[in-house]
């Protein structure tokens, strides 16, 4: 019998791709834009260890790609949820909106919840699904 995919899972797909295509440009500009020795030293500025830029980047480029595909979606969604909250400390003195100057820290808290939200409706349509996974991860493959 073949299921066809009800709104939510459109939904849910659309929230899940969206998300990954964010963190993915984020990711970019983490390497591309700042560079990632930038980045590094911008963490180090933040009292934080270097090596947390390196995760971030991979969390950003490796969960923004793994959520465009729908590959363990609900155990990546949460994955990301320490580096949003991350950032939404970075961001927390400079006021709530994100617009303001150094941008404030409503988006990451915001995108932290919506990660929230994938990890509960889970990819929804259209998810590349490996077999190897689903029986490792189960419901959140």
């Amino acid at each position: 019998m073949i299921k066809t995919p009800a709104v939510s899972d459109y939904a849910a797909t659309l929230l899940r791709v969206t998300s990954g295509v964010t963190f993915l440009a984020h990711g970019l500009l983490k390497v591309n834009v700042f560079t990632i020795a930038g980045t590094v030293g911008y963490f180090e500025s933040l009292g934080l260890p270097g090596a947390f830029a390196y995760l971030t980047i991979l969390a950003e480029l490796v969960g923004g790609l793994a959520l465009i595909l729908g590959v363990a979606t609900r155990l990546v969604a949460l994955a990301q949820i320490p580096v949003l909250l991350g950032a939404t400390w970075v961001h927390s003195g400079n006021g709530w909106l994100f617009s303001g100057e150094g941008g404030g820290w409503e988006f990451p808290l915001f995108w932290a919840i919506i990660q929230v939200v994938i990890a509960l409706l889970g990819a929804g349509a259209f998810a590349l699904r490996v077999p190897v996974l689903q029986r490792k991860l189960g419901q959140f493959a």
